[in-house]
């Protein structure tokens, strides 16, 4: 996995992580060393907070809709969230996806301020928040009928095991969440939860809420899976799914990580 070079402020002092000390050091480290140089700069100044916030909120829309078909383009998902614009030629569904997703970032955004672990209530009404204008008969709760994932070798498991396998996933998480690095954490919640598919539809979108839930409470950055990726997305995920291997898209989600710093990077150079 690349990485830039990466600086960690401790006293004032910058201390340069050339690629020789990379070698020697996990990714996790490097992550660390990232949150570290984040860390003294905290509280972040009114104005830079305001930017970012606005800035992920439409980025993580648009992205998060793109991945499962959504047309609206980043500039007409910044008009539709900004300014209550109605896009001509784009669907209402498209609408009150992006409208319901820039919804479900601001319960997500409460989350992390209330250091809320992740639960099957939280888990049900971040799906609620994204499908409930959609799809409301489904919003929130477990599908009942099986599913594919198209393009995909894995199979979910079949709908009288959806519940069987969440509470297999609750209870691992509740042994593993004070023991894994976050951003490891991260990807097997995510990896996991989006190969049991426990929902009829916005799985995706509701695993890189849930994602971010346990980055951003541990003090990181959000991360964003630009559509670009998706190709090595899906791949990633089907490898975990089929073959236990999480490292591919661990890697993804680290180096993911590593990207999410560069627009704090941006705001606070003087």
């Amino acid at each position: 996995m690349a990485f830039l070079v990466y600086f960690r402020m401790v006293q004032h002092t910058a201390l340069v992580i050339t690629h020789e000390v990379f070698m020697n050091i996990s990714p996790f480290d490097a992550l660390d060393a990232l949150k570290v140089k984040l860390d003294v700069n905290r509280p972040l100044p009114p104005h830079i907070v305001s930017q970012l916030h606005e800035d992920i909120r439409i980025r993580f829309t648009y992205h998060s809709n793109a991945i499962e078909g959504n047309t609206l383009t980043i500039y007409e998902t910044k008009a539709v969230l900004e300014d209550g614009i109605t896009i001509g030629g784009k669907s209402m569904r498209e609408h009150l996806e992006t409208i319901d997703h820039s919804h479900a970032i601001g319960y997500l955004e409460t989350l992390v301020q209330q250091n809320e672990p992740l639960s099957e209530r939280v888990l049900k009404e971040m799906h609620n928040i994204i499908m409930r204008n959609i799809d409301n008969a489904n919003a929130g709760k477990y599908r009942d009928l099986n599913v594919m994932i198209t393009g995909a070798s894995h199979v979910p498991p079949s709908a009288t095991q959806v519940l069987e396998k969440m509470e297999e996933f609750f209870r691992w998480y509740e042994a593993e969440r004070e023991f894994l690095h976050p951003v490891e954490l991260a990807a097997r919640v995510h990896a996991d939860f989006v190969n049991i598919h426990p929902f009829k539809d916005g799985n995706g979108r509701t695993a890189r809420l849930i994602m971010n839930l346990e980055l951003m409470k541990a003090g990181f950055p959000t991360v964003i899976i630009p559509v670009e990726s998706r190709p090595d997305y899906y791949k990633n995920l089907d490898i975990a799914a089929t073959q236990g291997d999480y490292s591919p898209f661990t890697a993804q989600v680290a180096d993911l990580t590593a990207k999410s710093f560069e627009p704090y990077w941006r705001l606070l150079e003087n």
